[in-house]
């Protein structure tokens, strides 16, 4: 993929033959302890040389052979990002960069994801979360509350190093079913897979698994609560994954699990709008969803603010990853903040995976005005302690690091 030359993900789906794994023979330096010194003892006159027994004299011993070091365990790491929400004082913000630097179709949306490309390229696989559906190259362009995004951001998802996006959300039908088609013929032809909303039922039964370059398999599954009051088509109810409950979900998992995935990320789109907190639907689709053994990580979205990150039935679950960029109303400073989750997760012995270790970077950015376009940065200060807060506010996080 453009911009990352380490790393290559695979796509794969149901009934596909998986990739061939190589794995990687990393030789580990283990600490050693000097043995004591002690005199030599004085040479003995006149005393043949020592024989290893069974051996004529004048013959060499056989070699020692060393036992076979065992290789590391694999691990991979994923990258995960909160809500992409294009209002249009983003993409403004983007067109006056391209303004200044000519990069881009119409949108230069590079300086404005600077920050966060680095931690992109170095992970084994990228998850951004596609709100809004995409407009037809015509237009026209939509903003709250019915949005159709520049069809130029597809491509930029591709460029700046997202391996995947999940779709669904409470806007996936704000284009209607033809938006639908159109944002998953964008993100294909910029080499982005997608999960969550869908072009045909057969689309929809099978799951997407993506190969990192180390042949670790991860499948990405995704739901919204719901649609803002849209319906969808008589014929048509595959076009979106909706969580009437957790059977959807857990039916997904376990496609993915039994078409060869090592790793089940469930990404859902739920919660109550600029709420710190989880609420109690939250609460209780986490127990289902991590009492099941085919899901590995749970992270959510929709709620436009950091949420809490904590263990449940010990499975990670990243409540709210709050905005990865949009632009509110400028009374709500907790929706200019963000945080970008790197899970990694590491081979068992016996072949099974887990998700060995998690992290998240805080992240900030300003509201647009002409001339000063937008700029997501480390969370400092008053955002810092906001997205600290948020992200204890359960607790049950030990060993939950800060990027």
């Amino acid at each position: 993929m453009a911009g990352r030359p380490v790393r290559r993900v695979a796509i794969t789906v149901l009934l596909v033959a998986a990739c061939a794994l190589v794995l990687a023979i990393v030789g580990v330096a283990w600490p050693t302890r000097l043995a004591e010194e002690s005199p030599a003892a004085p040479p003995l006159a006149d005393t043949p040389a020592l024989v290893p027994t069974g051996l004529p004299a004048g013959e060499d011993a056989a070699p020692v052979t060393e036992p076979p070091t065992e290789p590391p365990p694999r691990t991979a790491t994923i990258l995960l990002g909160g809500d992409l929400l294009w209002h249009n004082t983003v993409w403004h913000s983007a067109a006056e960069d391209h303004a200044r630097t000519g990069a881009g179709d119409r949108f230069d949306f590079d300086p404005m994801f600077a920050m966060l490309r680095p931690y992109v390229e170095s992970a084994d696989l990228a998850v951004c979360h596609e709100e809004v559906p995409f407009a037809a190259p015509g237009g026209p362009l939509h903003s709250y509350p019915v949005f159709a995004a520049p069809h130029q951001i597809a491509a930029w998802i591709g460029t700046m190093g997202w391996d995947a996006c999940t779709t669904a959300s409470n806007h996936s039908m704000d284009a209607g079913v033809d938006g639908i088609v159109r944002t998953a013929d964008l993100l294909d032809r910029a080499g982005v897979a997608h999960v969550g909303t869908f072009r045909s039922a057969a689309e929809r039964r099978d799951p997407v698994v993506l190969t990192t370059g180390d042949g670790v398999r991860v499948a990405i599954v995704a739901a919204t609560y719901g649609l803002n009051g849209y319906v969808l088509p008589a014929g048509q109810e595959w076009a979106v994954a909706q969580l009437g409950d957790a059977d959807d979900l857990l039916a997904q998992a376990g496609r993915a699990r039994r078409a060869g995935a090592d790793v089940v990320v469930a990404h859902v789109h739920w919660g109550t709008e600029y709420d710190h907190l989880p609420d109690a639907a939250q609460l209780a689709l986490a127990e289902q969803l991590t009492a099941s053994p085919d899901i590995d990580l749970v992270v959510g979205e929709h709620a436009h603010v950091v949420q809490p990150i904590t263990r449940v039935n010990g499975t990670w679950v990243v409540y709210g990853m709050g905005n990865m960029v949009a632009q509110s109303e400028l009374e709500r400073p907790a929706a200019y903040e963000g945080i970008t989750v790197r899970a990694e997760v590491t081979e068992r012995p016996d072949g099974s995976w887990r998700v060995s270790g998690l992290s998240y970077l805080p992240t900030q950015w300003n509201h647009y005005v002409p001339g000063q376009p937008i700029r997501i940065q480390r969370a400092t200060g008053a955002h810092l302690a906001s997205i600290r807060s948020a992200v204890d506010g359960l607790g049950g996080n030990a060993g939950l690091l800060e990027q």
